[in-house]
């Protein structure tokens, strides 16, 4: 059983960083898959902010975070991490870890948001930007 816990959330003034991370257990066929994270602001739907593809580590990000949000992949401890900067009080809401296969006719970002059998999503971790 895959599972991914998130680290790192918390929170932050405008213009701060964080790092968040994301353990993946039992996840051992990585290499034809995405994995990224994804945001949920209260009263919003989830939405996917920033992919890499664990084949070639090519990154992915959803123009709102584009240059300040940098996704990274330690494949030798299994971990994803998302660095933070220039963070702004729009970017507060719950983080979450996922990993999902490419799918034909979709973006990382958008393949990471498929909700069934073959993508793993974790529980969250808070991100609070005060302005």
């Amino acid at each position: 059983q895959v599972q991914l816990q998130e680290s790192g959330g918390g929170s932050v003034q405008a213009r701060g960083s964080l790092r968040l991370s994301c353990l993946a257990s039992e996840f051992t066929t990585t290499r034809y898959y995405y994995m990224g994270w994804l945001r949920q602001a209260p009263g919003k739907e989830r939405e996917a902010v920033a992919a890499i593809w664990l084949s070639d580590l090519d990154t992915y990000y959803a123009d709102s975070v584009k240059g300040r949000f940098t996704i990274s992949h330690d494949s030798a401890k299994n971990t994803l991490y998302l660095q933070m900067d220039s963070l702004k009080s729009e970017d507060t809401g719950r983080y979450y870890c996922a990993a999902a296969p490419a799918r034909e006719g979709m973006s990382g970002l958008q393949s990471l948001l498929v909700r069934d059998a073959r993508t793993f999503w974790g529980r969250g971790t808070q991100v609070t930007v005060s302005s």
